[in-house]
């Protein structure tokens, strides 16, 4: 005799455009709270260092990039604002990028032995790698706090106002592009082997290390580069919004936002149209 509790669910195939089933991801926001959570204990576990390994790493890269590019580069902030620190603020943001990125991209293909097993939203897997680099990004971030006490800065009240928004910028980006790798990624693992090569490609066609300034001689490339990649907005106008030099280019912001929206659409349809063969081929 069943009980009168009993709860069936129906797996159908995804329908509309994007068929994203909210109530659905909602009932396993569990999961999702899990695997951010697993992601965050395993990156650094049985290290020596441990989580400090999110402050070393854009430090190091801090003093290293200040040194070949702008004591023998010559490249400056473009303004009044001490290299350092521009570039730290660049750098924190595209670590957050690049390993959400990279991280969305592998989801499916380290979890594939539960992604054979069990039925549940598979969008789960790469969306939950934007929590996971948020951690590091406060770590990161208490360095920056201590960069703007020495050097005497002190964000507006709009600056602090707009991160969220260049946040959620970069996370659609971030994830949008990452649902449509981890999509390739199933089926074709060299996607795993191009991608550290193409996020170091990337980084150098963002203003990370430069003023996006320097470009205004190059209007054409200028232009690609703000229209085709959302993190030259984001970095742009971060550097604006924290260390008031400038000012925040609502613009530029705009045209980022929408290409994020755009990544993510794309990203997100091409995943749920191809995830029903995921368990199969994986």
């Amino acid at each position: 005799m069943k009980s009168s509790n009993h709860v069936e669910y129906a797996i159908t195939p995804p329908k509309g455009f994007l068929s994203v089933n909210w109530g659905e991801l909602w009932r396993f926001r569990d999961l999702f709270l899990v695997l951010a959570w697993r992601d965050i204990t395993v990156r650094y576990k049985q290290t020596v260092l441990g989580i400090l390994w999110a402050l070393l790493q854009p430090v190091v890269t801090m003093i290293v990039f200040t040194f070949i590019f702008n004591r023998v580069g010559r490249i400056e902030s473009g303004d009044t604002t001490p290299y350092p620190i521009f570039l730290y603020v660049g750098l924190i943001l595209w670590h957050y990028y690049s390993m959400t990125l990279t991280s969305a991209s592998n989801s499916l293909v380290t979890y594939q032995a539960m992604l054979q097993k069990i039925y549940f939203p598979r969008f789960i897997m790469p969306a939950s790698t934007a929590v996971t680099g948020l951690v590091d990004l406060a770590i990161a971030s208490l360095i920056l706090a201590g960069m703007m006490v020495y050097y005497r800065f002190s964000p507006p009240l709009l600056g602090l106002l707009v991160l969220p928004v260049l946040l959620l910028c970069t996370i659609l980006a971030a994830v949008g592009f990452g649902c449509f790798l981890a999509a390739i990624n199933v089926k074709y693992r060299d996607v795993r082997h191009a991608l550290p090569f193409f996020i170091q490609i990337l980084m150098y066609v963002t203003p990370v290390i430069y003023p996006v300034k320097m470009l205004d001689k190059y209007p054409v490339i200028k232009s690609l580069m703000l229209w085709l990649n959302p993190m030259s907005g984001v970095i742009t106008n971060a550097r604006a919004a924290l260390l008031g030099q400038g000012h925040f280019d609502w613009t530029i912001m705009g045209i980022s936002f929408l290409m994020s929206g755009v990544y993510f659409v794309v990203g997100l349809y091409y995943f749920r149209n191809t995830e029903r063969y995921f368990a199969d081929i994986v």
